[in-house]
């Protein structure tokens, strides 16, 4: 093999490898299966989600907006974000989300981070 094929080969093979390295976070249905939703709050706290936040993060999942299905963040820090943004994050005043539909949503979020969704 000439030098000139060894440097294509590996040049190739670099390229898949950061192709394949590039990938983004898992999309569509979650490993353990569809969401269940077990309490009223976490069903309200899905409208709010499927109002306000899901066009920037589909599912949940990173999209316009980061992923948010494995956000460390502790809930009174998430609830600040949505109150004041946070670089391109628009804030969402009490006007537009009242503190018991912000309280539902972080249960919503909750429930996406610890069953998978």
């Amino acid at each position: 093999m000439s030098a000139r094929a060894a440097l294509a080969l590996a040049l190739g093979a670099a390229l898949a490898f950061a192709a394949a390295s590039c990938g983004s976070a898992r999309r569509g249905e979650p490993i353990a299966g569809p969401l269940v939703l077990r309490s009223e709050s976490e069903v309200r706290g899905q409208k709010v989600f499927y109002t306000f936040c899901n066009k920037c993060h589909p599912g949940g999942d990173g999209g316009l907006g980061p992923a948010l299905n494995n956000k460390p963040l502790p809930t009174f820090l998430k609830k600040y974000q949505v109150r004041h943004g946070l670089g391109a994050m628009p804030s969402f005043s009490e006007d537009v989300i009242s503190d018991q539909e912000l309280d539902d949503l972080m249960h919503f979020l909750s429930a996406l981070r610890e069953r998978g969704d």
